[in-house]
């Protein structure tokens, strides 16, 4: 497989008509399956429909999930000068550092749901430029940064986690979908890592001269004017991902928040993405209803890093085992199939 790489920004918006689609008869077969097993029919819920959404992107009946990878890109951002995060920027490379070591949550949820975690770090000792100012990044550096997404992703994977880790993220998060969606920038900012009401505020302030001075652009152009190198790096392992037929596990908020530009381009380009779980973050569930995506979990959590993908692997993992492993009314010689 010639590995996949994007030639500009401008190319993006184009992607949705020339990528793999979900297989529709494999959907299909994967749907009359859920028929014949010993159940009434629906009774799994939303189990029958992630087996069914697996089926159409592994072009089978009888999905598996044999590789999965997971993802966390981090990088830091200059809009951090504005005072919008209470932890200074040295915390995202300790953190990488302890993602690195086995030590953080995504650590464990990866190894007790069978995922293969690395962590990407993007040029942490140069952030981006406080998007107040300037724009964050050059179309360059955007394009450098969506490309070292996509050259992560493992075309052999049945399974793409994407998570990731950047002190200030949750500011940027707010002002991507603040763009993208519109709305007044107190509707998408939230507490991040503790930020208290005075803080919250300030952010709604730097979020809404930041859509103000960059909010009016071509979604790509808008993603490197108010993103991070992680965000583009996101979107870059998400087209990759596509390309290659696999499907992606969206972590929370900012992650979600960073592939908004990509809706913008074409609702299409997420039509393989999942979204583990609705962030306790108050933008997320509205960034949720405006992409009409339905989180796999609600478990009120709020750190980021991949753990709401991580955790829904496990769920995903049960689907197909309920899925591929169930007798059918025929072979248990149960009436009623």
């Amino acid at each position: 497989m010639t590995a996949f790489k994007i030639a500009s920004l401008d190319q993006v918006s184009s992607l949705a008509a020339v990528l793999p689609q979900s297989h529709t008869p494999s959907e299909d077969a994967a749907r009359a399956r859920q028929m014949q097993l010993t159940k009434p029919p629906g009774s799994l819920g939303a189990l029958e429909d992630l087996a069914i959404f697996m089926a159409g992107w592994a072009r089978t009946d009888r999905p598996e999930i044999n590789t999965a990878q997971a993802l966390v890109f981090a990088g830091n951002h200059g809009v951090c000068a504005q005072g919008v995060n209470p932890f200074p920027q040295e915390v995202t490379a300790q953190m990488v550092a302890n993602f690195e070591h086995g030590g953080a949550a995504i650590n464990q949820l990866c190894r007790v749901n069978g995922a293969r975690l690395s962590v990407v770090p993007l040029d942490l000792d140069r952030p981006t430029e406080d998007f107040t100012k300037a724009p964050a990044m050059t179309a360059d550096d955007c394009l450098a940064a969506l490309n070292t997404g996509a050259a992560a992703v493992d075309p052999q994977a049945d399974i793409l986690l994407l998570g990731e880790m950047g002190i200030g993220n949750s500011t940027v998060a707010a002002a991507l979908c603040a763009a993208v969606f519109k709305g007044a920038a107190e509707d998408w900012v939230g507490a991040g890592t503790g930020s208290d009401a005075e803080g919250i505020a300030l952010k709604a302030r730097v979020v809404a001269k930041g859509v103000v001075e960059h909010g009016d652009g071509a979604p790509m152009e808008v993603l490197a004017a108010l993103g991070g190198r992680e965000q583009a790096a996101i979107c870059g392992a998400t087209l990759a991902a596509r390309a290659a037929n696999i499907p992606v596990l969206l972590d929370g908020y900012i992650c979600t928040a960073a592939v908004a530009p990509l809706f913008a381009a074409d609702p299409a380009l997420l039509d393989h993405c999942l979204v583990g779980h609705v962030s306790a973050e108050p933008g997320h569930r509205k960034l949720l209803d405006a992409m009409g995506k339905t989180p796999v979990l609600n478990f009120s959590m709020r750190l980021g890093e991949g753990t709401g993908a991580g955790l829904a692997l496990g769920i995903l993992r049960s689907a197909l085992a309920c899925h591929n492993g169930m007798a059918t009314f025929a072979e248990a010689g149960v009436s009623g199939g």
